[in-house]
């Protein structure tokens, strides 16, 4: 007894334990409930043949989940009259009874923690403690206190229909002499029993697990939804500047849309028209988003026939002098030849020069360049 004592208060620690580790939020009343129906054997732990003396065994049982690891409940099993086994039974279709309160402790959610869900399958250890009854046809009916223990195989199916397998020994501990012991373990004395049950979960199969926050994590959070809103409002400031410098633009546009056109007079320039080719560093190709420069200069050669071109070729001050004075006479003919071989331009129309290192543009890059100067006084 002592021993029971021992393990039921190290269960309850263990529970305590666990539940100090996890935030559960509290169920209802109505939670976690399940009524089960329950059919198996029953036989004598001693002095009878184990199996020959078997009997059909039915019962119920009704429990709720208190914790994920604790669940009450009470139940009832009824040994089916089939045959003598010791001595005269009853008349009736049952020849013993036993209904008892129980306690459970699920040992996957003891030791593995509540994952926050049900787990397909778990095993728990039950207790518990109740009234017996025999009933007898030559002598008087006989009652007594029970102790029952086992195990429940669970497997839920789903979180509704949990299907069990339950070993388990019931003690009779009251029936031995008052000289010897009023309440004792004695096998002589016990039923071993194997049942299986189906049972039903309703009103939830489970337990919410919250997280739990300390003060200063709270005020951290509470701190960055601060930060948030103020960075929210700055947005939304500056989002209203831009859509009234947006608005402002648009009146302006509209104001503009509506003044009548103006007039520019076109001015001819009888002396030269200059078009620039500009090249990336170190290279003498021109680029693709060069062509439209050498498509004028070309339209402009054949729109005016008595006109010629001087090509000036420049390079920066990047890299070797002697590269660069070199590299400034290759854009030269580069022009040269995209005008000759690609538009037919004669090349007695065409003068390409190397002018060296140029110092014309105050940005550097843009002294990679080929200017293309245009005359038509011929």
């Amino acid at each position: 007894m002592k021993k029971i004592i021992a393990t039921t208060a190290f269960a309850l620690g263990a529970i305590s334990a666990v539940s100090a580790q996890q935030a559960i939020e509290t169920p209802k009343f109505g939670d976690n409930w399940s009524l089960g129906i329950n059919a198996g054997v029953t036989t004598p732990m001693s002095h009878h043949p184990f199996f020959k003396s078997m009997r059909p065994v039915v019962g119920l049982k009704l429990d709720k989940k208190i914790t994920p690891v604790f669940k009450i409940g009470a139940e009832s099993l009824f040994g089916i009259n089939t045959s003598t086994v010791r001595g005269p039974h009853s008349k009736t279709a049952f020849d013993d009874s036993y209904v008892g309160a129980f306690g459970a402790v699920n040992l996957f959610n003891l030791f593995g923690g509540y994952p926050g869900y049900v787990r397909p399958f778990d095993i728990e250890v039950q207790a518990g403690a109740g009234w017996g009854h025999r009933f007898e046809t030559l002598v008087a009916d006989q009652n007594y206190f029970g102790t029952k223990f086992g195990l429940n195989f669970n497997f839920n199916v789903s979180d509704e229909v949990t299907i069990s397998l339950s070993p388990s020994i019931l003690w009779d501990m009251t029936s031995k002499p008052v000289e010897q012991s009023t309440a004792s373990y004695d096998v002589n004395r016990a039923n071993f029993n194997l049942t299986a049950g189906v049972a039903y979960n309703f009103g939830g199969n489970g337990f919410n697990v919250v997280r739990p926050y300390d003060q200063a994590e709270v005020n951290a959070l509470n701190g960055q939804i601060n930060d948030l809103r103020m960075a929210l409002d700055a947005q939304t400031a500056e989002t209203a500047a831009t859509a009234a410098a947006a608005a402002d633009l648009a009146a302006q546009l509209q104001q503009l849309q509506n003044q009548p056109p103006k007039v520019v007079n076109k001015v001819t320039n009888n002396l030269e028209s200059v078009r620039y080719v500009f090249f990336k560093i170190g290279s003498y190709a021109i680029g693709a988003d060069q062509q439209p420069n050498i498509e004028m200069i070309a339209a402009y050669l054949n729109n005016h026939p008595g006109s010629t071109v001087v090509v000036k070729g420049y390079a920066s001050k990047d890299g070797p002098e002697e590269l660069n004075i070199r590299l400034a006479q290759q854009r030269a003919n580069s022009v040269k030849d995209a005008l000759m071989k690609r538009y037919k331009i004669p090349a007695s129309r065409i003068k390409a020069e190397g002018c060296g290192i140029g110092e014309m543009f105050e940005e550097e890059s843009w002294n990679r360049v080929a200017i293309c100067i245009l005359d038509s006084s011929k």
